[in-house]
C-alpha cells in the first residue's frame, strides 16, 4: 500500500455495540477494505466513554483515524477486518 491514510467512507459507519466497535469500510490505493475500531480506541480519542454515540464520536475524529487505519492496512494481512488499535492511534 502506497499511501499513508485510508479515505473512510461516511455512509458505513455502523455501531456495533454488541461487539462494543465501529465497523466501516475505506479505500485505500483503489482498494475497498473493511475495518473496525474498538470503543477504547474511540475512548482515547474523545477522552469519553462512547454512550449510544460511538459513531457520531468516530466521524468527529475521522482524520485520525483515517491515518490510523492506514498503519493498522499496512500491518494487516488483508484477509479479514483490519483491526484499528490504540498503538496505530498512537502513532498518529
Amino acid at each position: 500500500m502506497a499511501e499513508d491514510r485510508v479515505m473512510i467512507d461516511r455512509t458505513t459507519l455502523l455501531d456495533n455495540i454488541a461487539d462494543r466497535q465501529v465497523e466501516f469500510s475505506g479505500s485505500a490505493s483503489g482498494d475497498r477494505y473493511d475495518f473496525a475500531v474498538q470503543y477504547d480506541v474511540l475512548e482515547a480519542l474523545s477522552a469519553r466513554v462512547p454512550d449510544g454515540d460511538a459513531a457520531r464520536i468516530a466521524e468527529k475524529h475521522i482524520d485520525a483515524l483515517e491515518v490510523a487505519a492506514g498503519r493498522a492496512l499496512s500491518r494487516s494481512d488483508g484477509i479479514d477486518r483490519v483491526i484499528v488499535s490504540g498503538n496505530d492511534l498512537d502513532q498518529v
